[in-house]
């Protein structure tokens, strides 16, 4: 069972929640993301990509916060899913202390600064504006322990591939976890970047 091994904390969410059993994917994929490689995840839509995306980042950071640089980041593809993904974050955060923050193009970099340096766990954003943020010094990465991708397919496009590479060699360490509906081939390139020893999913 995918659940039973997880922090007391989000085991009383899921309760609260009234999740009782993961789905085949979440068996196969929580296990694997908790060992700390980096991991391609493809698996169909519906299949709790992800819940097992939070579940695996609340996991991570043991449901507390801990100093002010982010240890999570999550890259999403636009304004609307980032919204989307901090409302869902927000359901499994409500009774911890994890502090989460969302930002996008549309959101003036200066305050995404500003708001990011009074302290944040998790950081879901986009990858150009992720990008900008790095190159205005905006985000610290020395504290980052989990990078993870949802419906990662908006990544084929030329500019959010570029800034996605281009984010990675400003880290110095940490595990990838990539979560899409199938394995395009530019995605699978990413083996050669940042995806190194990666493990594949598939449900």
């Amino acid at each position: 069972m995918a659940f039973k091994k997880l922090h007391n904390d989000i085991k009383e969410t899921l309760k609260r929640l009234e999740i009782t059993s993961p789905t085949n994917f979440q068996t196969k994929s929580i296990p694997v993301i908790k060992s700390g490689v980096n991991t391609f995840c493809i698996a169909p839509k519906d299949a709790g990509k992800t819940t097992t995306l939070i579940l695996t980042t609340l996991q991570k950071l043991k449901c507390e916060a801990v100093g002010n640089a982010p240890r999570a980041v999550v890259l999403v593809e636009n304004k609307e899913k980032a919204l989307e993904l901090y409302d869902a974050f927000l359901t499994y955060t409500k009774y911890n202390s994890l502090r989460v923050y969302v930002g996008y193009e549309e959101l003036h970099i200066d305050i995404q600064k500003s708001e990011i340096f009074e302290g944040i766990d998790i950081l879901i954003s986009t990858p150009k504006t992720m990008n900008k943020l790095f190159l205005l010094n905006g985000v610290s990465t020395s504290e980052l322990k989990l990078l993870s991708i949802d419906d990662a397919e908006f990544l084929i496009q030329k500019s959010d591939y570029q800034a996605m590479v281009s984010i990675t060699q400003s880290i110095i360490k940490c595990q990838y976890v990539l979560y899409a509906e199938k394995l395009h081939p530019k995605l699978k390139r990413f083996e050669s970047n940042f995806m190194e020893h990666s493990k594949l999913i598939k449900a």
